[in-house]
């Protein structure tokens, strides 16, 4: 079922910084939101009372019942990814889970199963991928404008001031720079060098020992295409991408959430790319799963389940190579509300 604007009705479960994003995003499409979860009821209606939202549930699985729900935006920490997904894809809800779309790859391959089982949507919250900028620069590059891509080059790093119990250093919560931050350089890497194979990876560690605040990896791709790539959380890169090829190079700045590029032919005066976003840009992600509903889709083209499953399975080679720590006791017994 729609809502009268010929919409999918949204649920959004979790109620952290980026659930609020999304709701920015969302408001700038057809779509709406009939319901929030939480795990009390409490945040969950000051969440209501902010965004105007119908209904407010104090637990999962009070959203996960509710018919006036056709579609659920997952914003909870990494490690209840899972767990969520499952829940709400055997209620009979579509599913966008963010980013990482799991903990490792045998969590996404039972959640791409359960999505197939029961005949739904289920799609890895990868905002860039659906984004104006990222689209043309896309187009470009498959029409040849940089040649044969030969490189990628992409960091992306924030200073957040070190705090044990702050997510991104919990190793309980998901924390570490591969996991937060990493996705987005392996996703663009992904994209423009095929199937990934991690040739090595090194990483600075929190003070604890438990989660890597910073990580370096070198990549080869499927053609021959290396790409390196680095994330941090502890400190300010530049957060730039450069896809070279053999007649030129696209350069991206702040390019997980880019509006603006520069294609560099070989020949030729550097051409300025400009999208802007309507919103904040989370829009694009929420209309993409609402085109996939109305066609029928359960996976998305921009951000396809092998996709999802074949980020995890690099990012379980990464933690490998790196010895990091991402699955600990309490990741299996994460509680759903």
């Amino acid at each position: 079922m729609t809502d009268d604007n010929g919409g999918p009705r949204w649920g959004v479960v979790g109620t952290g910084g980026i659930a609020h994003l999304f709701m920015e995003g969302l408001r700038a499409t057809p779509s709406r939101i009939t319901a929030i979860g939480s795990r009390t009821k409490e945040r969950a209606r000051t969440f209501a009372d902010t965004w105007g939202i119908p209904t407010a549930h104090g637990s999962y699985e009070e959203l996960a019942q509710d018919p006036k729900v056709d579609v659920v935006y997952i914003a909870t920490p990494h490690p209840w990814h899972h767990p969520n997904a499952l829940l709400f894809l055997q209620a009979g809800k579509h599913v966008l889970v963010e980013k990482p779309m799991a903990m490792n790859a045998l969590q996404v391959s039972e959640m791409i199963q359960t999505a197939r089982a029961n005949d739904l949507l289920l799609m890895e919250a990868m905002w860039t991928r659906c984004l104006p900028l990222h689209r043309k620069v896309r187009e470009l590059v498959a029409e040849g404008a940089i040649g044969q891509v030969h490189s990628l080059h992409a960091d992306f790093g924030i200073n957040v001031p070190y705090d044990p119990d702050h997510r991104l250093f919990n190793v309980d919560l998901g924390g570490g720079a591969l996991l937060d931050l990493g996705i987005y350089p392996l996703a663009l890497a992904s994209r423009y060098l095929g199937d990934l194979t991690v040739v090595g990876a090194t990483r600075r560690l929190s003070p604890d020992g438990m989660v890597d605040t910073q990580t370096s990896i070198l990549v080869q791709g499927d053609n021959g295409a290396t790409g390196t790539l680095t994330c941090a959380s502890r400190s300010a890169l530049a957060n730039r991408a450069v896809i070279a090829g053999s007649r030129g190079r696209v350069e991206i700045d702040l390019f997980w959430m880019a509006t603006d590029a520069v294609l560099y032919r070989d020949g030729h005066e550097p051409e300025k790319l400009h999208r802007p976003f309507r919103a904040n840009g989370y829009e694009y992600e929420a209309e993409e799963v609402a085109r996939c509903l109305a066609a029928g889709q359960t996976e998305s083209p921009d951000m396809p389940w092998a996709e999802s499953l074949h980020l995890a399975g690099v990012m379980d080679q990464i933690r490998d190579s790196a010895r990091l720590i991402h699955s600990t006791p309490a990741v299996k017994t994460v509680p759903l509300n």
